[in-house]
Formats: C-alpha cells, sequence, structure tokens
C-alpha cells in the first residue's frame, strides 16, 4: 500500500511543483509571484508530510512547522510589500 502510495504522490505533487515554478517564472505581477511562491512551498510542506505520514514517523515535525511559518510569514511581508509600492 505505501508503494501505491508513493506512486500516486510523487507524480502528482511533482506536477502541482513544476505549475507553480512555471507560475514563478512567467508571472506578470509581483502577487503572481507570491501567490505562486507560497504554493511551491505548500507543495513542499505537503510533500514532507506524506513522506512522514508513509513512513510512519513524526520527526519531520519541527520541519513541517518551520516550513508553515516561514511561508505564512514570507506571504505576510511580501504582500505589505506590494501594497505599500501600489499606494
Amino acid at each position: 500500500m505505501t508503494t501505491f502510495l508513493a506512486a500516486v504522490l510523487t507524480p502528482l505533487l511533482s506536477v502541482t511543483a513544476f505549475l507553480a515554478l512555471v507560475r514563478l517564472y512567467r508571472g506578470p505581477s509581483l502577487v503572481d509571484r507570491v501567490i505562486a511562491a507560497d504554493m511551491l512551498l505548500a507543495t513542499m510542506v505537503a510533500a514532507v508530510g506524506a513522506e512522514a505520514a508513509v513512513n510512519r514517523h513524526a520527526t519531520t515535525l519541527p520541519v513541517l512547522v518551520v516550513l508553515s511559518l516561514l511561508g505564512f510569514v514570507g506571504s505576510v511581508s511580501l504582500v505589505r510589500f506590494a501594497v505599500r509600492e501600489q499606494q
């Protein structure tokens, strides 16, 4: 079952990361790039969480917390920067 789960999750997360990278590269505005970076980070959190669930260990929990906080703080700070630039 774990092999099947890994075989299903790997292509899905890879396609998601690739599409986020494409939007990060092609995004016409700063907000598009911020959303793409946040989506890429969310994909990384999902991949680490899936790996922890498949292998049944909780040692990666601090990594998940740090990645989530990094995504939140990064998104909020970049959006605040973008709002200040538009005014």
